[in-house]
């Protein structure tokens, strides 16, 4: 499968939190291959703990998780003068309009349906970096 490369500068680290453990590696897999440094969680509470030791750029975080759920895991990096910098994209299957007011109201960024275009994914990083 080929992917457009955009030309960004690629020093950017992006964490991938999912609790099902292919989507988190194909994503990261995918993200790497562009060039960009990724850090995997499988949970909320991993989530957190990672964030706070990487100060990754950027974070795609699913909602359905064990421990702490996305929208709880958003709310805490928001509210941390430390960590609301950085850019979350809340990745979720759940396409109703409820659930993205609810991860715009704990923070998010933005908002990726799953399943997602390879190429998309490149698009949504380049759009809110740029912010």
């Amino acid at each position: 499968m080929e992917f457009q490369n955009s030309g960004l500068k690629k020093n950017v680290k992006i964490m991938i939190v999912d609790d099902e453990f292919f989507i988190s590696r194909s994503l990261a897999f995918m993200l790497e291959k562009e060039g960009y440094e990724c850090i995997t969680a499988n949970d909320g509470d991993e989530a957190l703990k990672l964030v706070a030791q990487e100060k990754p750029d950027m974070m795609f975080l699913d909602i359905n998780m064990p421990n702490k759920n996305g929208y709880e895991v958003c709310a805490e990096i928001k509210k941390n003068p430390a960590t609301q910098d950085i850019v979350v994209i809340m990745l979720t299957a759940k396409g109703q309009v409820e659930f993205e007011d609810k991860g715009f109201d704990a923070g998010a960024d933005d908002f990726l349906l799953k399943p997602y275009d390879p190429n998309l994914i490149i698009a949504m990083i380049e759009k809110n970096l740029k912010k």
